[in-house]
């Protein structure tokens, strides 16, 4: 793993009304690291993917990645910058195929007009077919083959939460924020998402910030952790760090051990 820093978040404090969301969080992720957040419900950590992806604007922090400052700046503007993201709550349009909710991905990445692109000719059509043979081989990377013309309402959930990492990965991302992936998932699906997730780390080198609640999951994957509690960072560190932080452990058992 390179252990050049990619995502700065420094002094992160979000408000809403009185109430204090996010207070002081600063951590950071290194290239081609898979970083975790974890924490009890209410705790922040959806909060600060907001903050990421420009949903919220904190009213105090700095949030950079590589030399580019992220505070501030539009979720659209974001993603042009290389950060992607999936939900808890899927995202897909579910009237459109596994290749074309992929495909919607490499949107920001093609250059051809409207008008060339709705005749499908000369270079939008040179380039529509190069932005497909991207997509195939994420359709392949995350063993989508069957599914590919299927519409994704016709698929199970834990297929189309493997849609949902396909679509973010389609958009070439420095950094992926991975929003509860194993949410709703069975014991099976939970391990094939932490496979697919391991290798999109390991063959791509794509950096990742995970939130997911299953803690076998979390220590499974994670080289490093960061544990949040009512908007504070509570411990940063290794799984097995983390796992002993006696803060931790009273946040997550209501008592200190």
């Amino acid at each position: 793993m390179n252990e050049s820093r990619l995502l700065r978040v420094h002094d992160l404090t979000l408000r809403f009304g009185g109430v204090t969301a996010l207070s002081e969080v600063s951590f950071d992720v290194n290239e081609g690291e898979l970083f975790a957040i974890i924490g009890p419900n209410g705790a922040g950590k959806t909060s600060i993917f907001n903050c990421l992806n420009g949903i919220y604007r904190p009213q105090v922090g700095r949030i950079m990645l590589g030399d580019q400052e992220l505070t501030g700046r539009s979720p659209v503007a974001i993603a042009k910058l290389g950060v992607a993201r999936t939900f808890q709550n899927l995202g897909l349009f579910s009237n459109l195929t596994v290749l074309e909710n992929i495909l919607l991905g490499r949107h920001h990445l093609m250059r051809t007009s409207l008008l060339t692109g709705a005749l499908w000719w000369g270079p939008a059509r040179r380039e529509e077919l190069a932005q497909r043979r991207s997509c195939e081989d994420i359709i392949e990377l995350l063993e989508l083959e069957p599914y590919r013309f299927l519409p994704v309402a016709m698929l199970p959930y834990g297929v189309r939460k493997r849609v949902e990492v396909a679509r973010a990965l389609a958009m070439q991302p420095r950094l992926l924020l991975l929003d509860e992936p194993a949410a709703g998932m069975n014991l099976e699906e939970t391990e094939d998402m932490a496979r697919y997730i391991r290798e999109i780390n390991e063959e791509l080198g794509v950096a990742m910030l995970l939130v997911e609640h299953d803690m076998h999951f979390v220590m499974d994957l994670a080289h490093r952790i960061m544990a949040v509690d009512f908007g504070r960072v509570l411990a940063i560190g290794t799984p097995d760090v983390v796992r002993a932080d006696a803060s931790v452990i009273d946040a997550y058992l209501g008592v200190a051990s």
